[in-house]
């Protein structure tokens, strides 16, 4: 049997759930769902539009690359790391495209020191933040964009942090594969020291 360390060989891993980045990209899919049924549709602009597919799109790749990437952090740094950048890019996709809004239907696109978007920041602070939380701010297109630019700054700044935080530990720790060669080098190291050690002790009893 083998006598491996006590360290895990697979760390742990997952819990993306309690990650706050995840929480306001879960937001934002689900915010961006309804911005676009009420504004973004064919009833809503007599014309079909592929934007709104892309948007929606763009906001569930925020969400799931967050999870995915957690998800594979256990066996591979580098894709988790790979996988937040994707959603770092599709979140910035979509900022791009409420900009786009807003501009497109002659709406303004509130500065950070708007009195409106201090309110939209401030809810980041409460706990148990749901769509309702929000909700408000749908009534109104020029409210519902920016409302959701500020939840994308929000998102793509915790997401800034958190890759900054994966490429340190990287550069420190090593992916999996490192690790692995490492534990399986000392393990060797053991058991070349046990193996030697029963050696002279037989020798010894001769």
């Amino acid at each position: 049997m083998n006598n491996w360390t006590n360290e895990r060989i697979i760390p742990p891993h997952g819990g993306y759930r309690k990650l706050r980045s995840y929480q306001t990209a879960t937001l934002i899919y689900d915010l961006t769902v309804e911005f676009c049924k009420k504004y973004m549709s064919y009833k809503a602009n007599k014309i079909n539009t592929r934007t709104y597919d892309q948007m929606v799109q763009a906001a569930r790749s925020g969400k799931q690359n967050i999870a995915e990437g957690n998800q594979t952090s256990g066996t591979s740094k580098k894709t988790e790391l790979k996988l937040v950048n994707v959603a770092r890019a599709s979140l910035e996709e979509l900022l791009l495209d409420y900009e786009d809004f807003l501009r497109q239907h002659g709406l303004p696109l509130w500065s950070k020191d708007d009195t409106r978007a201090h309110e939209v920041r401030a809810l980041a602070y409460k706990s148990n933040r749901t769509n309702e939380t929000y909700a408000g701010f749908l009534r109104k297109p020029e409210e519902a964009a920016n409302m959701l630019i500020c939840l994308i700054h929000q998102a793509n700044y915790l997401l800034d942090q958190q890759i900054a935080a994966l490429e340190k530990e990287f550069l420190e720790k090593g992916g999996f594969s490192e690790n692995l060669y490492h534990q399986r080098k000392e393990e060797k190291k053991k058991q070349l020291a046990k193996n030697s050690f029963s050696y002279l002790k037989k020798e010894k009893e001769k």
